[in-house]
């Protein structure tokens, strides 16, 4: 004897299958990439940046174009250029800084009474020109900063490089974004 199933059961099937259904059509229709680069686009030029920043660190010019170079080519289809780019991105490294952000407590030396820094902000400021040559509405000049909170009490010297790549890592997801994402 072949028993019939029951109602509901039957009721929750054709749901799921039509769920899945619908979501199978949805995803083939969307790409979830969120690109905004239109398909003319093929090709891109990112200058150096240049280390304008009074206080520096001698290899920040080169570590952030390449990062940003690096962003660019290998998280686009975009190729590099030499010459005629669709997308030329170049600016300058117009800001870098160490600065204490809280104090701690005031000890008194037989100097007299000191106040030390209890955590450090690193910031980098960078100016950003963007030139797109297949949509020149979309070209801008921008300027980005971000910073990074660090203890005192460790040696600058040992963390400026893990710190410098935190910040770099932040500006570059904030122009990859309003240039690919243009969020």
């Amino acid at each position: 004897m072949v028993r019939s199933q029951k109602p509901e059961v039957r009721s929750q099937r054709i749901k799921i299958f039509f769920l899945f259904s619908l979501f199978f059509v949805l995803t083939s229709c969307y790409s979830f990439t969120g690109s905004s680069l239109s398909p003319e686009m093929k090709t891109v030029k990112i200058n150096t940046f240049p280390n304008n920043a009074a206080n520096n660190l001698p290899s920040l010019s080169q570590d952030f174009t390449v990062a940003l170079q690096n962003r660019f080519l290998q998280r686009t289809t975009l190729k590099g250029a030499i010459e005629k780019p669709d997308l030329l991105i170049e600016g300058e490294i117009s800001d870098y800084n160490i600065t204490p952000t809280s104090v701690g407590a005031a000890t008194t030396t037989t100097s007299g009474s000191t106040i030390e820094a209890l955590q450090n902000k690193l910031t980098i400021t960078i100016k950003v020109h963007y030139e797109n040559n297949v949509d020149p509405t979309l070209s801008f000049d921008r300027t980005y900063s971000d910073e990074a909170v660090f203890n005192s009490d460790l040696d600058i010297n040992l963390i400026e490089t893990a710190q410098v790549r935190i910040v770099n890592e932040r500006i570059i997801n904030k122009i990859y974004n309003d240039i690919v994402a243009n969020w």
